[in-house]
């Protein structure tokens, strides 16, 4: 069976990676990557810092927000690159050069197949097998690509959106202040607590019935001195 349109497009692609990482060097390739993911955490890092500042000379927070994120994104990576670069020349001059250049190759053949597996992987979810067309179902490189899909996949949570769902209400417990006052330790937990209103409310009606028990027994009283006034007249 000849190569169809996805076998020639994977090849070529692998190949264009493999010869611009040997080109580049490995650590360069690594350094890259290190360089984007440390640009990204120091964004995010400055950006809650920088955020009121930039308001106080841009009113719109749509628009202070992206200069911020923009700015320190792009400095950033701009600073860390040039540093990775500076490293990366060196090695390429030295003895090890010409391994990481064999290394860079193996690597950029690598990051070309995984171009090519994401790539297959949102084609075949938009587009139906039955709508697919035929250089793409009887690509020799087909059975790959759907493989390597696969373990790429499963590297992947099950739930993306619960599983960042988690990870940041961790985060936000862990970083929320303890200013719930402590619960009294005498106090057995679930007991009733009474409130000073209610209290002096009962201790009033507990008085007034006292007094108006008081005032019954006194009238008894002078009724039976009245009785016996008259019994003696």
């Amino acid at each position: 069976m000849p190569l169809t349109l996805l076998d020639i497009i994977l090849l070529a692609v692998m190949l264009i990676s493999g010869i611009l990482a040997m080109v580049r060097g490995f650590m360069r390739e690594v350094l890259s990557i290190v360089s984007w993911v440390a640009a990204a955490l120091l964004t995010l890092y400055a950006f809650p810092r920088l955020k009121p500042e930039a308001m106080k000379y841009v009113s719109n927070e749509l628009v202070a927000s992206g200069l911020v994120v923009g700015g320190v994104f792009i400095g950033s990576l701009l600073i860390v690159s040039l540093i990775t670069i500076k490293i990366s020349d060196m090695i390429l001059d030295s003895r090890i050069g010409a391994l990481d250049r064999t290394m860079g190759f193996l690597f950029g053949l690598a990051r070309g197949l995984v171009i090519v597996v994401v790539a297959f992987l949102f084609f075949v979810w938009l587009v139906p097998e039955r709508s697919q067309p035929e250089w793409v179902k009887n690509a020799k490189s087909r059975v790959v690509l759907e493989n390597s899909g696969k373990a790429l996949m499963s590297m992947l949570p099950d739930d993306p959106e619960g599983w960042y769902r988690k990870l940041k209400q961790k985060k936000d417990g862990e970083e929320a202040p303890a200013d719930t006052p402590p619960a009294d330790p005498a106090r057995p937990r679930g007991a009733n607590v009474t409130s000073p209103t209610v209290t002096g409310s009962v201790n009033r009606s507990a008085a007034n019935d006292e007094q108006r028990g008081y005032a019954r027994e006194d009238r008894q009283g002078m009724q039976q001195l009245l009785d016996a006034t008259q019994k003696r007249r």
